[in-house]
């Protein structure tokens, strides 16, 4: 993606900027982050490792959390490069095209989570709804479509907000409001009109988090119906137990987007660290604690981990 089109402005970086209205806690800051970054990648990779060793969790609820692990890395990396930069070596310049790659790359790995959850969610109405047809619906072949169809969704979802930025002139102070670049930071920078801009990143935006997490809710309203028609309330409890790990990892993913969405949107005159930690939050924690809420509430991972961790003694 080294070449996005004509570009008609002069721009050929954009600078990245920190906290600088917490300059006093900019070193604490940034071991934060280093911390967020290494409990992320060290977590989903554990995560992956298990699902691929643990030959009982070679089943289409774990292939669909693997891709979750592997999305959530995408994000980490994704974003560690400029973050390490700006926060860590006071480097915060970024050339134009790499600044453009990097808001690929963001959005396309936010997209993608979004699909992964609703089609963690579909598992578990198979799951939970029509139990005796779990292993014919969901084949592994079925899986692997279903995977390569939320990818490419996000991809074609995604790969157009380069060009549509690459084709305005930028002669404004090309000053982004964090340190690493978002479609909703760079389209203010332009001169030119960005209407285009906006209404392609709301219809994608209503297109497939709106429709996502709308047929998330309604398979949860399926899921509850079958759960309350079970007479035990043990077998209840024990059925809806199946489904905790995977409404965590909506709410985390679903909850700072939104609240992200409503601080630009309602939050203008709102702190400007208000609105950076709001984006931080949003792109760090749901890598970080989705592999700690699979680890807890998942038994044959809690398994796996205290026998890698805690091997009896000879």
């Amino acid at each position: 993606m080294g070449s996005f089109g004509t570009n008609t402005s002069s721009t050929t970086s954009f600078t990245l900027t920190g906290f600088p209205e917490m300059e006093d806690l900019q070193h604490w800051l940034a071991a934060l982050l280093l911390l967020l970054y290494a409990v992320s990648i060290l977590g989903n990779i554990l995560i992956l490792f298990i699902i691929k060793e643990e030959q009982s969790l070679h089943q289409p609820m774990y292939y669909f959390l693997s891709l979750l692990s592997v999305n959530d890395l995408g994000v980490s990396f994704s974003t560690l490069p400029t973050v390490l930069a700006a926060l860590c070596f006071h480097a915060p310049e970024t050339a134009f095209d790499a600044c453009l790659t990097q808001m690929f790359f963001i959005h396309l790995f936010s997209w993608t989570e979004s699909g992964i959850l609703l089609a963690m969610s579909f598992d578990r109405y198979v799951a939970i709804c029509n139990p005796l047809r779990y292993s014919s619906v969901l084949t592994d072949i079925r899986v692997a479509h279903m995977g390569i169809s939320i990818i490419i969704r996000s991809f074609c979802m995604v790969f157009p907000l380069p060009f549509l930025l690459k084709r305005l002139p930028f002669c404004k102070a090309n000053v982004l409001t964090h340190s690493y670049c978002l479609h909703p930071d760079l389209i203010h920078l332009p001169c030119g009109d960005t209407t285009i801009n906006s209404m392609y990143g709301l219809f994608i935006v209503i297109s497939a988090f709106g429709v996502d997490s709308v047929l998330i809710l309604l398979s949860y309203v399926l899921i509850l119906r079958s759960v309350l028609a079970i007479a035990s309330q043990e077998e209840r409890l024990k059925t809806l137990n199946t489904c905790v790990s995977h409404i965590c990892a909506v709410l985390i993913f679903y909850v700072p987007m939104v609240s992200v969405s409503m601080v630009h949107r309602f939050g203008k005159h709102a702190p400007e660290y208000v609105h950076k930690l709001m984006s931080l939050v949003y792109l760090f924690v749901p890598p970080m604690l989705n592999p700690i809420i699979y680890s807890i509430k998942t038994k044959e991972i809690r398994k796996r981990l205290h026998k890698m961790f805690f091997k009896p003694k000879l």
